[in-house]
């Protein structure tokens, strides 16, 4: 089976998925509700292979994770130009770039278009992992495995070793295994992966694993809903055609006159 399932749904999913998980990243930033992290990675799959990501992260963690040549100062000039090319690569295209504070530091917000994931870390900015999707045993299966980091000290930025790095892979059908801690799985089929950034500068590698059906949720939504619909269409012609019938078959009463 090829990665043929998702491309009919695609643009119907993805307005959706976008929506929730943009949704999801705004609740993250309320510090009393959801925790918030100082790196953020999310792949929102499709069962053809191609994908969106969601990455956001301050400028200090992406200089300290990534090597990036940029100012950590917050009221530093937002180099868009520059965040841009660190993650423009063959397959994938940046769709938008935004910025916001928290914490006394800028934090920069970028979203992609991914043709294939399995070339996703061909952008500089995410070359320090190695993305499979592939047909096994019944299930797709995905794997992310990271591996270093650079690691890089910036002057002027203390890390209070509290900071979180997040994965999250947004699955498009139901997750059938996950290698994530216990209680990580959100909606049913956003699973998450959290590391202490204090790990991740140390380059401790981590390997993130999801088998899922190959299905799509919204597919067999769809097909539920259409089954629905032609059930009821059919009991309705059904109760049509049974009392049309039996008008047919009804003989009228002969009326006659009375012979004197």
């Amino acid at each position: 089976m090829g990665f043929c399932v998702g491309a009919h749904i695609r643009r119907c999913r993805r307005p959706v998925a976008a929506a929730a998980i943009v949704l999801s990243c705004a609740c993250s930033r309320t510090a009393s509700l959801i925790t918030q992290y100082e790196y953020d990675e999310t792949v929102d799959l499709s069962l053809d292979g191609s994908a969106i990501v969601y990455v956001s992260g301050s400028i200090p963690s992406l200089i300290a994770l990534h090597g990036v040549d940029l100012d950590p100062d917050p009221l530093a000039r937002f180099d868009r130009a520059k965040i841009r090319q660190l993650y423009t690569a063959p397959g994938v295209a940046v769709r938008q770039i935004t910025a916001s504070r928290r914490n006394s530091r800028r934090f920069v917000h970028v979203t992609l278009d991914v043709d294939d994931v399995r070339t996703l870390n061909a952008a500089r900015s995410l070359s320090w992992s190695q993305y499979q999707f592939d047909w096994a045993n019944h299930a797709y299966v995905f794997v992310e495995s990271i591996t270093g980091s650079p690691a890089r000290q910036i002057p002027g930025v203390e890390w209070t070793g509290r900071e979180l790095v997040a994965f999250r892979l947004h699955v498009p059908s139901r997750v059938l295994f996950h290698n994530a801690p216990a209680g990580h799985v959100r909606r049913g089929n956003i699973v998450l992966w959290e590391q202490p950034l204090a790990d991740r500068l140390a380059a401790t590698p981590a390997r993130l694993e999801v088998r899922m059906e190959a299905q799509s949720i919204l597919f067999r939504t769809l097909l539920i809903f259409v089954s629905t619909f032609v059930a009821a269409v059919t009991t309705l012609a059904v109760i049509v055609w049974t009392v049309m019938r039996q008008g047919r078959n009804v003989v009228p009463a002969a009326g006659g006159s009375q012979r004197a």
